[in-house]
């Protein structure tokens, strides 16, 4: 998919600090062998997902934003081993700061509506290691009694982390493999 012009494109989405008084927050982080500029350039691209991820099914923007980000559906397979794949399906508000840098998300559409993201690219003294942080943060599905319970116990450690972990590892093998 190509870019359209600059005229063509949204304003950014404006989705501000990471939220992190929620009652579930998960941290999956690695440090990437790879320039800072080299995987952040990779992650921010996210269309290219796909292409380095075996367990992304699709990525496709709805609306490009002028930042890099826009309105952002994504598929992704929680892998369990063997035959075992859960699939997962989200739409999220996706904005890309270049000067921080970091990349934003915002759920607006599936399981995990409301559920915000930060992808943070720590410098190293060594400028070419970069330490990457991903941060889920959540109140949970809005299910009476046990939303709470679900998105703690279950959600966020076995589903969200277990998919940003193997996100984050295999963009971090693309960087390092392209340094």
């Amino acid at each position: 998919m190509t870019t359209p012009p600059t005229d063509k494109l949204r304003a950014p989405y404006r989705l501000g600090p990471m939220p992190l008084q929620r009652h579930m927050i998960t941290v999956d982080e690695q440090t990437v062998q790879a320039p800072r500029d080299v995987i952040f350039g990779i992650a921010k691209n996210v269309l290219q997902w796909p292409g380095h991820l075996r367990h992304y099914n699709f990525v496709k923007f709805r609306s490009q934003a002028r930042d890099g980000g826009g309105l952002v559906e994504m598929s992704a397979d929680r892998p369990f081993g063997g035959p075992l794949d859960w699939p997962t399906w989200w739409l999220s508000e996706m904005s890309v700061d270049e000067t921080i840098p970091n990349i934003r998300f915002k759920h607006v559409q599936g399981i995990t509506t409301g559920m915000e993201v930060e992808w943070q690219f720590l410098r190293r003294d060594d400028p070419n290691v970069t330490h990457v942080r991903i941060v889920h943060a959540w109140d949970g599905p809005w299910w009476p009694l046990i939303g709470r319970v679900a998105a703690m116990a279950v959600i966020g450690p076995v589903f969200v982390s277990g998919i940003a972990s193997r996100t984050l590892a295999g963009l971090a093998r693309a960087a390092e493999t392209r340094t």
